[in-house]
């Protein structure tokens, strides 16, 4: 799929899916104790791609999404959000001292101009914490139907990190989506089916079910093990 064509489903899709969902806070998840934890060296803050389940603090962030269902809700909360892109990010070098990108790269084309930005508006020692999905071989119809472009070979990412000179501090596994093909499977041909129906069960019964089952995020030092792995969740320094 051409670059161009995955950009425009994904803005459709994510479009339509905010603008009838409603705001989750960042303390409802499990991310919250991590990023409470680097805020304090963090006065400078940019999340990309957050949607309407921010993982940093609203006020006082600024946020790049491609909805505006999400961009007028976030700054209605006193966050500083914006239309664009991640590989045009609109802010100069060096800006920032932690940036956060919770299930977005995976769905960008380019992820070498991807992750050169992301490397670009970090401060020096600044962080990074984002998550990807991986092993190619574990694609199912769930991730084309969202919008995926890729699942990461761990040595694939592991370049990638490198070649940008950041360093992973900590990592550990993540992710609320179930790993069996199957269920995913028969979800996709609910919300082709049942579209609005299966956006109601996901926003008012999986999702505050999952939020109530998911479990405290357990970080191994430096880059884990990564091959029964479905979804990494890593802290890089620049």
């Amino acid at each position: 799929m051409n670059t161009s064509t995955l950009a425009a489903r994904n803005s459709d899709f994510y479009n339509a899916f905010w603008a009838k969902t409603y705001l989750t806070q960042p303390e409802r998840f499990n991310t919250w104790p991590l990023i409470a934890s680097l805020l304090p060296a963090a006065p400078q803050r940019l999340e990309i791609g957050p949607g309407l389940r921010p993982r940093l603090p609203i006020a006082g962030t600024h946020f790049v999404d491609i909805s505006p269902p999400v961009i007028a809700r976030l700054n209605a909360r006193g966050g500083a959000a914006r239309s664009g892109q991640i590989t045009a990010l609109p802010f100069g070098d060096a800006s920032f001292d932690l940036v956060a990108a919770f299930d977005v790269i995976e769905h960008v084309e380019d992820d070498a101009l991807t992750f050169a930005e992301l490397a670009r508006v970090l401060k020096p020692d600044g962080r990074l914490v984002f998550s990807v999905p991986l092993h190619p071989a574990r694609w199912t119809r769930f991730d084309e139907y969202v919008g995926h472009a890729r699942r990461y070979e761990p040595a694939a990412l592991q370049a990638l990190l490198a070649r940008n000179g950041m360093v992973v501090e900590k990592s550990c596994v993540f992710g609320m989506q179930s790993n069996s093909p199957r269920l995913l499977d028969y979800a996709v041909r609910g919300l082709i089916k049942h579209h609005s129906i299966a956006l109601r069960c996901y926003n008012w019964l999986f999702l505050p079910l999952g939020l109530l089952l998911q479990k405290r995020l357990k970080f191994a030092a430096g880059l884990m093990d990564l091959t029964d792995v479905d979804e990494v969740l890593l802290v890089c320094q620049r």
